[in-house]
C-alpha cells in the first residue's frame, strides 16, 4: 500500500522553510516578536503589500519566480523612499500544505532577500485562499527620505527602465495581445520577475524632489506626487521608454492602456530640479539603471487631471483608464 506523504504541521513548515539567521536583527525568527534596532541617525521605513491568487498572480505561477516578486514588490516600495532594506515579515495563507512548493517559493524569495542582505524576522501561516502578505522594514537617514509631497513647479519628471511590459505580458497570456515567442518570453520575465530600483532609490537621496513606484501605472502613480504636492503634470507620450514589443502595440487603445496604465512596472517615478540632469544622470549610471526625462511639473490647474499626456503634436490624449485600481 502506497504510503501518504507526512503531513507537516504550521510550525515544522515555519522551521523547515523560513527560519533563517537573521544576522542584521537582534532577536528573529521564533519568538512572539522579532527585535531589531535602527542605526543611529536614521529612521524606519516600513511598507506592505499582499498578493491573492487571481488577482495579483495566475494560478499556475512559478512558485520560485512567485516567492521572487512578493519580496521585490516590497523593496520597490523602499526604493521609493530612498530607504536601505533590512528586515521582513512574511504571511501565508494556503490552501494545502505542498513541500514542493513551499521549498522553491522559499528559495525565490530568500534568493532576493539575501543579494539586498534583508533578514526574515517572523510571520505567519494559516489555512485559506492562497494569499502572500510580506511587511519590509528599512532604514533612512533622518530627513532624507524620498517622499510624494516634494514636487515643485518647473521640476523635471522622470521614469526608469521601460513601461508597459508587464501589462503587455498579461495581455499576451490572455490572449489579447498577439506577440512572438521571443518578446513574450522578456515580457513575462518583467511580469514574474520584477528587478526593484533599491540603488537607484539610494542614489537619488538629496538629488530627487519625490518619487513613487509605478506599481499601478504611470499616470495613476505619477498622480499621487501630483495630489500630494498639489501640482500638476505634463508628460510627453512619445518621451515615455518602451521597448519594440511594446511600444509596436501602443496605436492600440489597449497598448496605450499598457504603457501608460498597466501597472506592474515597479520603476521609480521622480522629479528633480531642471539645474539637477546632470546629477540624476550620475546616480543613474552609478545605478547602472537608465533613466529618461519625460515631462515637467506645472501649476496645478483648477480643473482636469493631476496629469496631461501629450501626444507627438502637443493635443492631450484622453485615457479611458488611468491605472489600476483592485475594487473595479
Amino acid at each position: 500500500m502506497a504510503q501518504r506523504p507526512a503531513t507537516l504541521s504550521e510550525f515544522e513548515l515555519i522551521t523547515r522553510f523560513f527560519t533563517h539567521r537573521a544576522r542584521g536583527a537582534t532577536l528573529g525568527v521564533g519568538d512572539d516578536a522579532a527585535l531589531v534596532r535602527v542605526r543611529h541617525g536614521n529612521e524606519l521605513a516600513v511598507s506592505v503589500d499582499m498578493l491573492v491568487e487571481g488577482r495579483h498572480f495566475f494560478s499556475d505561477a512559478d512558485p520560485a519566480l512567485l516567492g521572487h516578486k512578493a519580496l521585490a514588490v516590497n523593496l520597490s516600495d523602499l526604493a521609493a523612499m530612498g530607504a536601505t532594506p533590512r528586515w521582513a515579515t512574511l504571511a501565508l495563507a494556503l490552501p494545502r500544505v505542498d513541500a514542493r512548493w513551499l521549498e522553491a517559493f522559499s528559495r525565490g524569495f530568500m534568493a532576493l532577500a539575501r543579494r539586498h542582505r534583508v533578514d526574515l524576522v517572523g510571520g505567519e501561516t494559516t489555512r485559506g485562499p492562497l494569499a502572500i502578505c510580506v511587511q519590509i522594514m528599512g532604514e533612512v537617514p533622518v530627513g532624507q527620505a524620498l517622499r510624494r509631497d516634494g514636487a515643485k513647479v518647473g521640476d523635471d519628471v522622470w521614469v526608469s527602465g521601460q513601461l508597459g511590459e508587464a501589462a503587455t505580458a498579461v495581455s499576451a497570456i490572455k490572449g489579447r495581445m498577439r506577440v512572438s515567442t521571443r518578446e513574450r518570453r522578456t515580457l513575462e520575465q518583467r511580469l514574474h520577475a520584477p528587478v526593484p530600483r533599491v540603488s537607484l532609490g539610494l542614489a537619488l537621496r538629496g538629488v530627487a524632489r519625490s518619487a513613487i513606484d509605478i506599481s499601478d501605472g504611470l499616470v495613476a502613480d505619477l498622480g499621487h506626487i501630483c495630489e500630494r504636492s498639489k501640482v500638476r503634470a505634463v508628460i510627453e507620450w512619445e518621451a515615455i521608454p518602451a521597448n519594440p514589443a511594446v511600444r509596436s502595440h501602443a496605436q492600440s487603445e489597449r497598448g496605450a492602456q499598457a504603457l501608460l496604465a498597466g501597472g506592474d512596472d515597479y520603476e521609480l517615478c521622480f522629479t528633480a530640479s531642471p539645474r539637477r540632469r546632470s546629477d540624476v544622470l550620475r546616480a543613474a549610471g552609478g545605478a547602472r539603471v537608465p533613466v529618461t526625462l519625460i515631462g515637467r511639473i506645472e501649476r496645478a490647474a483648477r480643473a482636469g487631471a493631476s496629469v496631461q499626456v501629450l501626444d507627438s503634436v502637443g493635443k492631450p490624449l484622453r485615457l479611458k483608464t488611468r491605472g489600476y485600481d483592485h475594487f473595479r
